[in-house]
């Protein structure tokens, strides 16, 4: 795990949503200060430090796709998005209009690959080529591809469900099936060589990918430990944004907006 001078402060809970259209949605001694109380604070959704800019990463889990609606585990099976899931696409880009992308990462699946496009659209830049790779895919989840989630809840139990989707190192069953950790050991260094250089030359980046992914980069990111990222849920469709300093630290993180009926899948 990298280090971060980002810790997760007391009584912070990773998988919850912050709005921002609270601008002092972290005026509390819990959670330290917003934007608007920081050094170099511009008015705007940038920091900058000596005059410069800082730059940001922007992390978007896909839009729902059909098998979330279905309520299927999917992993690598490469479905498409459902009509919610173009229309949380859209609203994530009208969030996004404000904030400069210069580069986009995805995975090779048609929901990730989909969901970018229409955000680039959205914010006015469609012809902004996005790289995809499969080491940014979701992780296999083996033998449970395809299954109803709630079906395989009653039959193996809600707790072996559990350690099978949050667990760090426990992969679900079939030779093909990756854990957490599996899944960090061909995102990270992906993440490492193509994305975290763009960052650390000013570009502002974003990743759009899916859970168990992005849960490896936020994981590396804010040093969570094993036990702690269990608890770490991404929804679908609301961007993650860090801004990082020269060296790829991390001086603040905070989604965009709240919806509170964000599926957990």
């Amino acid at each position: 795990m990298r280090e971060s001078k980002y810790t997760m402060p007391f009584g912070f809970s990773p998988s919850k949503v912050y709005s921002v259209h609270n601008p002092c949605h972290l005026d509390n001694p819990k959670f330290g200060f917003c934007n608007k109380h920081k050094p170099g604070y511009t008015g705007t959704n940038v920091l900058k430090r000596k005059g410069k800019i800082m730059p940001i990463l922007i992390l978007l889990r896909h839009g729902e796709s059909q098998w979330n609606l279905e309520n299927r585990f999917t992993g690598w099976v490469d479905v498409p998005l459902s009509p919610r899931g173009e229309q949380e696409a859209r609203i994530a880009g009208e969030h996004l209009k404000n904030l400069p992308i210069d580069t986009v990462y995805t995975s090779v699946l048609q929901r990730a690959v989909n969901t970018a496009r229409i955000v680039l659209e959205t914010v006015g830049k469609p012809d902004l080529p996005a790289q995809s790779n499969q080491a940014l895919n979701e992780r296999h989840y083996g033998d449970l591809q395809g299954l109803n989630k709630a079906e395989t809840a009653a039959q193996y139990g809600e707790d072996q469900v559990k350690i099978w989707r949050r667990s760090f190192d426990i992969p679900p069953p079939g030779a093909q099936g990756e854990s957490l950790k599996d899944t960090a050991a061909r995102t990270l260094p992906y993440f490492d060589a193509h994305i975290l250089p763009d960052i650390k030359a000013g570009k502002n980046v974003l990743v759009v990918a899916h859970g168990n992914s992005l849960r490896s980069i936020v994981m590396s990111l804010d040093n969570l430990s094993p036990t702690e990222v269990i608890a770490l849920n991404i929804p679908t469709g609301v961007p993650l944004v860090y801004t990082l300093d020269d060296d790829g630290k991390v001086e603040e993180k905070r989604y965009l907006f709240t919806r509170d009926d964000a599926p957990a899948h």
